[in-house]
């Protein structure tokens, strides 16, 4: 064979074997691309563990693959496993910087994992890189409702707005942020004409919150009662049964909760609502065992332990419980000051009532522990001042009164105990100056409502769940 011929057969060998190996390549970016199409639809279906396990295998033969990569992360984030989803979520991100969506897929992931700082960015970049995009818009605004940064929503919910306006989930997102930032009028508008497509329950909490703020009682009694028999959910059954205890209205306000209390076993706040109801409306034996209840299903819950406190005082009858649940607050939380004077308390009634033989030196230093932690405890003062008069130790119950009235001058039962101190080592001025304050501070007895009108309000305010979200 000549040479010729020899090269000739050689190339025709190389165009045989170039042949063989485009078609095996074909072969194979075909069979990829079916398992990627495998993957993609058992993700659509909610698979997620599926589509994860064919993701995984696939991504040796294509590690630069932005499709495979951000599908893998949102099928991670699926199952909350937001440390991995943020994984590759930021290398798709790295393989395509200019895609606003890839950026609000991680920024939801980073939120998830507890990095806002690291997702605002991602939102904001998103939003520079498409600024009539809806969802740009959108994403950052919620996430900055979800910040409590809400005059920063205001105006990215409001061009969204302009870009959607069918969308629901942004209208109402628009209508509780001018509800939130004083917009009441507003808010009340969009509320009613969301209402008009899309019928909800949350429409009219919302609604009555706004009636509410717009000191239109009727109407946003009207409003959380509707939402609740439309969604019985916890929320809406707490709203309701918080607008009738902050209007006084006790019966129905007790009725509410009772179901709530039901429905909900296990809910704290609706526990201690309708431990306050019982409290207001005088039912004290009551009020005491839904308060503790609602002590125990969060024990380290300041509120309930309040209330307690007061109502114990007029519902002695359950000493030996109620001392239970100060004792393991006061275990629970030992740098609180607060909690070791409720259990000083709760003891020293316990005493008075049932005549125990408790030590009286636990109480003291109980109080006194209490003022270590925080000497503008003014209670503590006047009980410990108390526990030395009702010794005779005048000299040393005199500075306790006299720091409490410094930290407020408003306690007319450290006046008139002060004044009973000075009758007793021969200062009469003096006492008759005390029992002149006690007496005009008894007579000013709407303050007490005031008051207990702000408790109540505070109660309500505090327990409102996702409150970053929620008015």
């Amino acid at each position: 064979m000549n040479r010729r011929c020899l090269f000739r057969l050689l190339c025709f060998g190389l165009l045989v074997v170039g042949a063989s190996y485009a078609a095996a390549q074909e072969s194979q970016n075909q069979m990829l691309d079916r398992q990627y199409q495998s993957a993609a639809a058992q993700y659509e279906a909610g698979h997620f563990a599926e589509a994860e396990a064919q993701l995984e295998k696939l991504l040796p033969y294509a590690p630069k693959s932005f499709e495979i990569h951000e599908m893998l992360g949102l099928a991670y984030a699926s199952q909350s496993q937001d440390s991995k989803a943020v994984e590759h979520l930021k290398i798709a991100v790295q393989l395509k910087p200019d895609s606003g969506a890839a950026r609000t897929n991680l920024a939801a992931s980073l939120v998830r994992a507890g990095k806002p700082e690291l997702a605002l960015e991602q939102f904001q970049k998103a939003l520079q890189l498409e600024p009539q995009d809806y969802d740009a818009n959108h994403n950052l605004g919620e996430f900055y409702i979800q910040s409590d940064k809400i005059e920063d929503a205001r105006p990215l919910l409001e061009k969204a707005q302009k870009i959607n306006p069918s969308n629901y989930d942004n209208t109402y997102d628009l209508a509780q942020a001018d509800f939130l930032t004083g917009h009441i009028a507003a808010a009340r508008l969009i509320v009613q004409s969301l209402l008009q497509r899309k019928n909800t329950g949350e429409l009219h909490n919302l609604l009555g919150h706004i009636q509410e703020r717009d000191s239109k009682f009727v109407e946003a009694v009207n409003e959380f009662q509707t939402a609740a028999h439309m969604d019985p959910n916890e929320d809406n059954l707490f709203d309701w049964g918080s607008e009738l205890l902050l209007h006084r209205t006790y019966d129905p306000a007790i009725e509410v909760f009772e179901q709530g209390a039901q429905r909900f076993p296990s809910s704290p706040r609706l526990q201690t609502g309708l431990g306050l109801a019982l409290d207001l409306r005088g039912r004290y034996d009551d009020a005491v065992k839904a308060f503790l209840a609602a002590a125990d299903l969060d024990p380290t819950d300041a509120r309930c332990y309040l209330f307690l406190s007061k109502a114990y005082g007029s519902s002695p009858d359950q000493a030996e419980d109620v001392i239970r649940r100060f004792r393991r607050y006061a275990e629970l939380e030992p740098a609180n000051a607060l909690a070791q004077y409720y259990y000083a308390m709760s003891l020293w009634k316990g005493k008075q009532m049932e005549d125990s033989s408790l030590d009286m030196q636990m109480v003291e230093s109980l109080l006194k522990k209490s003022l270590a932690l925080d000497d503008k405890l003014a209670e503590a003062h006047v009980q410990l001042g108390n526990l030395y008069a009702d010794q005779r130790h005048y000299d040393q119950s005199i500075p306790e009164y006299t720091r409490a009235l410094e930290l407020n001058p408003n306690l007319p039962d450290a006046h008139y105990r002060l004044g009973q101190d000075y009758v007793h080592v021969g200062q009469k001025e003096l006492a008759q100056q005390e029992f002149a304050v006690y007496q005009k501070l008894r007579a000013e007895h709407l303050a007490e409502e005031d008051k207990e009108r702000a408790e109540v309000q505070q109660f309500v305010l505090a327990s409102s769940s996702n409150s970053s979200s929620k008015p």
